[in-house]
Formats: C-alpha cells, sequence, structure tokens
C-alpha cells in the first residue's frame, strides 16, 4: 500500500496545497478540528515522529518555522497558536505531519484528540500520544527518542 502523503504534488484535488518548498509542502486537513487546521509534511517519506533522532532536527525545525510563517500569514495570536505530532500508533497516516491548530478547537472531543503534554520530572513532556513541536525538537536534540511514555 501506498503512502497517501507520498507524491501529494501528483494529485492536488485531493489535497488543499496552501504553500510548499523544495522539501516541505502544507495542506489543510480535511476534517479541521480548529478554525485554521494545518498539515506540514516533508516531501520526502519519513514515517513518524517516533523514527526520528538528532540528525533530523534541522527538518523538524524547518517544518517549525512554515507553521510560524503560516500562522502569521493567517494573522493567529501567539497565544492561539498549537504545532505538535500525534505518536504512533496514535495517528492516522504514517507520513510525519505536523499538526497547526489556531485554537480555540471546535469541541471538547477535538481538543481531547490534541491533549497538552506538561513536563514530567526531568522529562520534556509527559505520558501523552501528542507531542508539541519544540517538545520534540528539544528530546532528539538530547539524543533521546520521542514516545508515548514521558521522555
Amino acid at each position: 500500500m501506498t503512502c497517501i502523503f507520498c507524491g501529494i504534488l501528483d494529485r492536488p484535488e485531493r489535497f488543499k496545497i496552501i504553500w510548499q518548498s523544495e522539501e516541505l509542502v502544507a495542506f489543510e486537513d480535511y476534517r479541521p478540528a480548529a478554525k485554521h487546521h494545518i498539515l506540514i509534511c516533508p516531501k520526502r517519506h519519513v514515517e513518524s515522529v517516533r523514527t526520528m533522532s538528532r540528525e533530523d532536527v534541522p527538518l523538524l525545525k524547518a517544518m517549525e518555522k512554515a507553521g510560524i510563517d503560516l500562522f502569521d500569514r493567517f494573522n493567529v495570536p501567539e497565544k492561539d497558536r498549537r504545532m505538535g505530532f500525534h505518536i504512533p500508533p496514535f495517528n492516522s497516516v504514517n507520513h510525519l505531519h505536523l499538526h497547526l491548530h489556531a485554537l480555540p478547537y471546535k469541541s471538547t472531543l477535538h481538543a481531547m484528540k490534541y491533549p497538552g503534554s506538561p513536563t514530567f520530572g526531568s522529562y520534556n513532556k509527559g505520558l501523552t500520544w501528542f507531542v508539541e513541536i519544540r517538545q520534540a525538537i528539544s528530546i532528539l536534540d538530547s539524543g533521546r527518542k520521542v514516545g508515548v511514555l514521558p521522555c
């Protein structure tokens, strides 16, 4: 089975692409959880945030910068910005994709799908299936792996 996000530019009728660079593409989520719900993914296949290592930090930083630029483009106040990844097995597509949300969420159910992840003791995130971009960068930059358990 092929990855739905690989070759995204070959199927523009399936995605509402709003921005792209040489390595990334951004498009609107087809089931938005917030006023603006955008996905940013690398054009090359990367399975998930869970498979990444310290060498992948520049890619995550590029994704974060693209997200900030898109939030700025849509005039989303900083306090209403949320960026992060679902951690497998709690993801629907096995291709790395960063969720950008302009809060508030449309419903409590949507908010529960993207739980916050405060630090836990000496860990960058606690027990949750969603990791915010800054947490993921910090975890990988320290040589650790992103997982559902505190890391």
